[in-house]
């Protein structure tokens, strides 16, 4: 199960996975963000925040994750990894191919740090 809290404000979406990720996942994501990217252009970018690195729950659902960044990778500036995972540095790296945004990680319990970031607001 995925939960999307989407900031219209702000332009940005948290994701926090609490399980292997689906193909219906990447649905709800895509659905949740694309009216938003139609009307005005961007998103300033997303929040992965989960203790944990989720996996996916198929080879489908792993194919439709990378599609989805294939197909939304000029779509926002920067991404921000809320982990305490050791996965992130991995995912950086994984990620980097398919997106032209910014990728940066913070610590799990960082999570205002990191949606202040994505959303372009200096953070030290």
């Amino acid at each position: 199960m995925l939960q999307v809290i989407f900031d219209k404000k702000e332009h940005i979406a948290v994701l926090e996975p609490d399980g292997p990720l689906t193909e219906g996942d990447l649905l709800l994501i895509a659905n949740t963000i694309d009216p938003d990217i139609a009307a005005h252009g961007r998103l300033n970018g997303i929040v992965v925040h989960s203790r944990s690195f989720p996996g996916w729950n198929s080879t489908a659902a792993m194919i439709s994750q990378f599609r989805f960044l294939r197909d939304h990778r000029r779509t926002f500036s920067r991404v921000a990894l809320a982990t305490d995972s050791l996965g992130a540095s991995i995912a950086k790296v994984f990620a980097k191919p398919f997106l032209q945004a910014e990728i940066r990680a913070f610590p799990y319990e960082a999570l205002t740090k990191a949606t202040h970031w994505v959303a372009g607001e200096p953070v030290h």
